[in-house]
């Protein structure tokens, strides 16, 4: 499929039914606006419009600033490069949005990923996991190159793995002589949106001095195999400058840019 057919796939069977949102949240539409949210300590939400906002964008924004922030949650609005108002970013810089660093979303067959030969140092093991203990270091390796705290992904992760086992599968690469007793090297993990075709790729941090000896691509092609024993035929990663040119090297594809806003109660 070309760049602009998959971004059309994606379009239709994600964002307009609003296919990936975190299991567990509530999610609501509302006139144009999809909205997930987790309320209590560590809650959040997350915000996007697929068909654009109408003849009053202001209000719009308006009032999702308003509902967040009498429920004291900060939350993101999610934009794509081709969404409606073409000044969206603006607008939501104007009501008090922080505009993060953009991403590309990246697009692409499961079946070419798999096709794709892959071999980790021998050095090292690529595992699923499931034990608390795993889920700390993969938490800890993530502060480390992000400095983004430990519980967003030892506790919130956790929990989404043990409650939806048939929606999450996390993995690792350790040392193979160290095993648990070392840091976790590389850490990823991919979602399921059953009825889509679609899944997604997150993650994929690793620690600088094992980059560039295939951990990233082989954690990938994993990944992407664990989709299509399941069935799926696309996958979706919303990328990074450093992780984009892997990506299409191993034959996914950019479509368009997608930027988050952020704001904080």
């Amino acid at each position: 499929m070309t760049p602009d057919e998959l971004l059309d796939v994606f379009h239709r069977r994600i964002r307009l039914p609003d296919a990936d949102t975190i299991p567990g949240w509530k999610v609501e539409h509302v006139g144009p606006v999809h909205r997930s949210y987790l309320e209590g300590p560590g809650g959040g939400g997350f915000v996007e419009a697929p068909r654009g906002l109408g003849d009053d964008p202001d209000a719009v924004i308006a009032g999702e600033v308003a509902f967040f922030r009498e429920r004291g949650l900060s939350f993101e609005w999610k934009t794509y490069a081709y969404d409606e108002p073409a000044d969206l970013g603006a607008r939501l810089v104007a009501a008090g949005f922080v505009p993060e660093d953009p991403e590309t979303l990246i697009l692409g067959e499961v079946d070419r990923i798999v096709a794709r030969p892959s071999a980790l140092p021998s050095k090292v093991v690529l595992r699923d996991v499931e034990e608390q203990q795993d889920f700390h270091r993969i938490a800890v390796l993530m502060d480390t190159l992000w400095h983004n705290g430990l519980e967003r992904i030892e506790e919130r992760l956790s929990a989404e793995a043990r409650m939806f086992p048939d929606r999450l599968v996390v993995s690792l690469i350790e040392e193979a002589l160290r095993g648990p007793d070392g840091p976790a090297l590389t850490a990823a993990w991919i979602r399921f949106h059953p009825g889509t075709g679609f899944a997604s790729l997150w993650g994929g941090g690793t620690l600088p001095e094992w980059r560039r000896q295939g951990l990233y691509s082989a954690i990938l092609v994993h990944r992407a195999r664990i989709a299509q024993a399941r069935g799926y035929s696309f996958l979706r990663v919303d990328a990074s400058e450093d992780s984009r040119p892997i990506l299409q090297k191993l034959g996914l594809h950019a479509v368009t840019t997608t930027t988050p806003y952020t704001f904080t109660n």
